[in-house]
């Protein structure tokens, strides 16, 4: 094993590597479901494509993705127009993920994050 490999594999990444080229290899995907439980607009990517109308608009229903490049999001957690935070995830297939306020910052009402509820 290289010197790389080991470092991946230190980070826990090894797994993950390879569940992502499994999928594009074998030409699988991945669907899964988000919502928007905060009362702010949400910009968000799947595997680097906007979202339909680029932001979960606030308690909008569900947008169902099927994903065919691993299924990453990468999303502002800020509320605010003018501040930009981005935290990326690899989602699950068959996952139902919700933007909510992140309660474990007090005090930051303008705090989001992305939760798995089903």
């Amino acid at each position: 094993m290289s010197n790389n490999q080991n470092i991946l594999q230190d980070f826990g990444l090894v797994e993950e590597l390879d569940e992502q080229a499994g999928e594009t290899i074998s030409g699988g995907y991945e669907v899964f479901t988000i919502r928007n439980k905060t009362k702010y607009n949400v910009s968000y990517l799947i595997d680097g494509t906007k979202a339909p109308g680029y932001a979960a608009k606030p308690y909008s229903g569900s947008a169902v993705w099927t994903a065919y490049r691993g299924g990453i999001v990468k999303f502002d957690t800020d509320g605010r127009n003018n501040y930009v935070q981005n935290k990326s995830y690899n989602l699950a297939n068959g996952g139902i993920y919700e933007f909510q306020y992140n309660n474990n910052t007090a005090g930051n009402p303008y705090d989001l994050d992305l939760y798995r509820v089903g």
